[in-house]
């Protein structure tokens, strides 16, 4: 497995186990980050998404896919800007700001680790 293919795999195991948390146990998460429980279905809907994200995160990570890899730092380093906009907005705790340093770093880890394109 290349270097960059290591942090998208890594990156899959720590979304499964936070898609496993919000479909098994999703209030002991919402909490942590002060989100009113909840008994409705969505929260759920969201866990079973984001374990759906997280097979495709191990997928890829297993079979070498770059350009997936590529995409998905665009989209990770923009996590913290979407959450803290939340946070400004007074929608979410200052606590989800954690969850797009998870994101942010993830996504630092994947560029640094990438092979550079060929020009």
């Amino acid at each position: 497995m290349s270097k960059a293919a290591k942090t998208i795999f890594y990156f899959g195991i720590y979304l499964a186990a936070l898609g496993l948390t919000l479909l098994i146990v999703p209030n002991m998460l919402l909490n942590v980050f002060k989100v009113p429980s909840t008994s409705e279905v969505w929260i759920r809907v969201v866990g079973m998404l984001v374990i759906f994200l997280a097979y495709y995160y191990l997928q890829s990570a297993k079979s070498d896919l770059v350009t997936f890899f590529r995409m998905t730092v665009v989209s990770r380093l923009t996590v913290i800007l979407f959450f803290g906009a939340f946070v400004l907005l007074k929608m979410a705790s200052p606590n989800i700001i954690l969850f797009g340093i998870v994101d942010l770093l993830g996504a630092l880890w994947t560029r640094q680790a990438l092979p550079k394109r060929k020009k």
